[in-house]
């Protein structure tokens, strides 16, 4: 069975991949609205970990309607979410995607699904998601990341990564100014995968 797993090249949904892997074929799957070239981004870090990658490019709309919730808010918690929802939308219609998966962990605020959300989700499109990460908590996963992941950690602006919250920064700055971007998205630290630890390797390194 086929496995389509939400990909931003950072260690949540690397990780989600690899614990799917001994079950599934996965593929990795990476939003881009074209502002900025992130797919290349998430291609590179998927060819490293071993895994087909394809970069699906849902309607601008999406991005524009974010952008108006999150000048609306003040803060990204409900425009990243809608932008999550609408992406597995995307994705679920396309007939030869079966399961989705992302890399949402137990403690995670954004993005996350509601339960009534998901089940719609499933019950509309006929499709399985899937979180491999909804029973791990931060501390655990980041156990998980020094046995199987080599990563760059840094904060959000600092970090090359291919999520939602790239795109919808960008247009932001572009529109705004980078003052805007910094009374909106509180300072936080973001991963980007370097490569796939090899058994044996030294977790040092």
């Amino acid at each position: 069975m086929q496995i389509s797993v939400l990909f931003s090249g950072g260690k949540d949904s690397s990780l989600s991949a690899i614990l799917l892997e001994p079950f599934f074929e996965v593929e990795l799957v990476t939003c881009g609205f074209s502002l900025l070239p992130i797919g290349e981004v998430a291609s590179e870090t998927a060819e490293r970990l071993g895994f087909p990658h394809r970069i699906i490019k849902p309607d601008t709309s999406i991005l524009e309607k974010a952008y108006d919730m999150i000048m609306q808010d003040g803060f990204p918690k409900n425009a990243i979410n809608f932008i999550h929802k609408s992406v597995i939308e995307c994705l679920a219609v396309d007939d030869n995607v079966c399961f989705i998966a992302d890399g949402i962990r137990r403690d995670d605020r954004v993005p996350v699904l509601g339960q009534p959300e998901i089940r719609s989700i499933e019950d509309r499109f006929g499709v399985h998601y899937v979180c491999p990460l909804k029973g791990f908590g931060r501390a655990a996963v980041n156990e998980l990341v020094k046995e199987h992941l080599v990563i760059d950690e840094g904060l959000s602006e600092d970090v090359l990564k291919a999520d939602y919250e790239t795109e919808l920064r960008e247009l932001i700055s572009q529109r705004h100014g980078s003052g805007m971007i910094m009374e909106i998205f509180p300072s936080h630290v973001q991963s980007h995968v370097i490569e796939r630890r090899k058994a044996g390797q030294n977790r040092t390194t």
